[in-house]
Order: C-alpha cells, then sequence, then structure tokens
C-alpha cells in the first residue's frame, strides 16, 4: 500500500501530533507499506526555523524509511492572530503544490491529520486533482476550540473554517477520530457512526520504560537528588491552562522536598515564567525542549506526571497523549480532566483525578502522592500494564492499516 500522508508537524519537531504521525508512519512502513509525507520545514512550536534549514524551501530526506518532503511555511515567533493565519496558509499551499507537482509517486490512499485545519485544504486539492481517495483524521475539533479557547473570533474567519471543515469531512472517505468525546460530537453533528474509525493516541511502548539509571541521572543533573518530583512534560499553550501547576507550587512553598519540573516550550511559557518570578518560587524548575529520546528518561525522573487541560466542556472529550507517554513509563498521573479521560483514569487505577483549574485540589493530590509511595508505583505499574495491551503503536499502526485497505479497496 501506497500511502500519501499530510501531517504539518513532524519531527525533528518535538510534540504530540509529530510523534503520533512519526509512529503511525514509522509503524505503517514496518509493515511493509510505503509511505511518504508531506510536512513543514522544521520551527515549531518556536516559530523559529531551525538553523541546519534556514533558506531551504523544500527538502527531500529518508527517515526511519519513511519518504519524508518537508515544504516551506511563513514561520514567525510572533505568535497572533495574522501570523498564525499566514503560517497555516503557507504550509497548506506549499502542501498542495508538493502533493500535486513533486511527489509524482502513485499513491493509493491519502490520509490528512488535523488539526491544523488548513492541511485539510492542502488534501482536498490533491485529493481531488489527483484522484486519490482521502481519510480525515481529527485529533482535534477545529475551529470548534479555538473559537472556545478564544483563538478565532470574527465571523467571516469562523464561516469560513466551519465550510473547510465541512468540506473535508465530505471529501473524506472515512473520517479517524482519537477520542470517544470527538466520535459523539461528529454524530451530533450528522456524520453517520459508518463513517467514523476510532484510533486512540499511544506511546512507544519499546523506548518509553521506565529507567532507573536515566532517574539518578536527571536528578543529579538537576540537583533534585532528595525531592519528590511532579513532572509536566509538552507544550506551554493556552489549552493546557499550566498557570495552575505555578499556582500550586506557590501553595506548596512550604514543603522543601516537593519540587515542580515542566520541560517544553510554547506560547505560554514566558508568562508562566514571569509568574513564578513574581511569587519568587524556588520550587519549580523549567526546562526548554527535549528531544524525544529525552523524554522517558525525564519521566522516569518523575514521582508523578501532572497532565492538565483548561476547565472547558470542549475538554471533556479529550484524552492526551501525555497519559500513555507516563503510563509506559511505569509513572502515576495526576489528571486534571474531566470527561473521558477521568473515565479512563478510574477504569485503569492509574493516578489521581483533580478537578481542571484547581491549584488547591493539584496541591493537596501531589502531597498525597508524596506520602503514599506504594499506592503510586502500583498506579503506575497499572498504567503500563494497560498501555502495552492496548497502546502499543504497532497495534494502533495495524488497525490504521486495516481501515486504510479498506477503503482503497471501495474506491
Amino acid at each position: 500500500m501506497r500511502i500519501l500522508y499530510i501531517s504539518q508537524y513532524f519531527p525533528p519537531e518535538a510534540g504530540a501530533s509529530q510523534t503520533r504521525a512519526h509512529e503511525l508512519a514509522r509503524n505503517l512502513v514496518a509493515q511493509g507499506h510505503q509511505v511518504t509525507i508531506l510536512a513543514e520545514i522544521p520551527n515549531h512550536p518556536s516559530g523559529i526555523i531551525r538553523p541546519e534549514y534556514r533558506g531551504r524551501y523544500y527538502e527531500h530526506a529518508d527517515l526511519d524509511g519513511i519518504d519524508v518532503r518537508r515544504v516551506w511555511v511563513k514561520a514567525s515567533p510572533e505568535k497572533n492572530y495574522r501570523s498564525r493565519i499566514w503560517f497555516y496558509a503557507s504550509f497548506m499551499l506549499s502542501a498542495a503544490f508538493t502533493g500535486v507537482f513533486l511527489a509524482r509517486g502513485k499513491y493509493d490512499v491519502l490520509y490528512v491529520d488535523s488539526p491544523p485545519l488548513l492541511a485539510g485544504g492542502a488534501g482536498l486539492v490533491i485529493s481531488r486533482l489527483r484522484r486519490i481517495p482521502m481519510v480525515f483524521e481529527v485529533c482535534d475539533l477545529w475551529p470548534e476550540s479555538a473559537i472556545v479557547l478564544g483563538e478565532m473570533k470574527g465571523k467571516r474567519s469562523i464561516a469560513l473554517a466551519t465550510w473547510l471543515e465541512e468540506a473535508c469531512y465530505r471529501r473524506a472517505k472515512k473520517i479517524v477520530v482519537v477520542t470517544r468525546g470527538i466520535w459523539d460530537r461528529l454524530v451530533e453533528r450528522g456524520q453517520p457512526p459508518s463513517k467514523l474509525a476510532l484510533i486512540p493516541n499511544g506511546a512507544n511502548t519499546e523506548l518509553f520504560q521506565f529507567s532507573p539509571a536515566a532517574r539518578s541521572l536527571w536528578r543529579e543533573k538537576l540537583g533534585l537528588q532528595d525531592k519528590f518530583i511532579a513532572l509536566y512534560a509538552g507544550l506551554h499553550g493556552l489549552a493546557q491552562g499550566l498557570e495552575t501547576i505555578v499556582e500550586a507550587a506557590r501553595q506548596l512553598q512550604s514543603e522543601p522536598s516537593v519540587h515542580f519540573l515542566l520541560v517544553g516550550e510554547g506560547p505560554c511559557k514566558a508568562d508562566l515564567i514571569a509568574l513564578a518570578d513574581s511569587y519568587e518560587l524556588k520550587n519549580i524548575t523549567f526546562l526548554g525542549e527535549q528531544p524525544r529520546e529525552n523524554i522517558p528518561g525525564l519521566q522516569s525522573t518523575a514521582d508523578a506526571a501532572i497532565i492538565p487541560l483548561k476547565n472547558l466542556p470542549l475538554f471533556e472529550g479529550a484524552l492526551p497523549s501525555k497519559v500513555f507517554d507516563a503510563w509506559a513509563c511505569s509513572r502515576p498521573i495526576i489528571l486534571g480532566v474531566g470527561g473521558e479521560g477521568r473515565s479512563l483514569l478510574e477504569s485503569v487505577q492509574g493516578g489521581i483525578y483533580t478537578p481542571p483549574e484547581d491549584a488547591n485540589a493539584l496541591a493537596q493530590a501531589v502531597l498525597w502522592m508524596q506520602s503514599h509511595p506504594y499506592e503510586r508505583e502500583k498506579m503506575g505499574a497499572n498504567g503500563r500494564i494497560y498501555t502495552v495491551h492496548n497502546h502499543s503503536h504497532p497495534e494502533l499502526a495495524r488497525k490504521l492499516a486495516e481501515i486504510l485497505t479498506q477503503v482503497i479497496s471501495r474506491a
């Protein structure tokens, strides 16, 4: 099977979207399929083109057997509405041109990852002009989430984005969703269940394992050998509401053995650091973006992983991929996500739920984890067992291959 796969974000960039696309593509290749990826010249999340890619408008490379085509985008470190639109639109145009004129091999199916939604615009052009059946993946409901978070306000912009979203749904032979919450929402909006398929987020359970050696190494490097470490690793964005972690750290200033570790980059990071500085906090450390291969070691360094989202009804159907990364490393989680995420957490018995954006509840959960070492290790072990059996990337790629094969045979 020859697959043309559009994913704007892709390694060497770090993040949940990049990891999902890379792992699915890598495992599809391992299972004997040919995969070509259309992705941006690496710049995310800083908006600054990486030095080794500057001056390039197009790159053709190989990564783990994946045929990778990286295309120009108008990246900018300024994260305002205008710069974001140019950023996403430039990828849409570059990816559409590359998919039609440069990636000239014969493809059996087109797989489009969203958001960003404008990647779907590139998919529409390529699918129509080259007559390739399209499968559309929805990892987040967009523009709905952008409207709720205040990232999109203009009536004309909302109308255009909604039109593009619906056009992608109509064109798609199959719509792949990552959570039951997204499935239910699309059914509410009129999509037939027969057109939907569930491929949840997962983890590389071979790479992500608890490592005592990495734990000792990172703790010594950070000077946190004797601390109880509560870790957040991921995007520092609007949706995460990481101010709650800073507030919890403020409440626990009198607990010298507790330390918070935040790893990653994003548009809210500078404000978070400024907030921590204003409180003169000594119990919180910010690390920059790390290579993917460092994250299992950092997860092993932690005693518990914090996974928050803002208190919005939209996120009742969310199930962050960070859950499975932490569980794969046998780490218990403190989950600030209700709905589907909370239900899974409680069924697996893999951690503690706290109401979203409740700093006091988060602080109390950290103290409980600290004082119950046996229980937290049991929670982490439960999470590891569940993730290995249900969310390993090879198994998810196998399910995706079955879906794509069905689409091709019907087309």
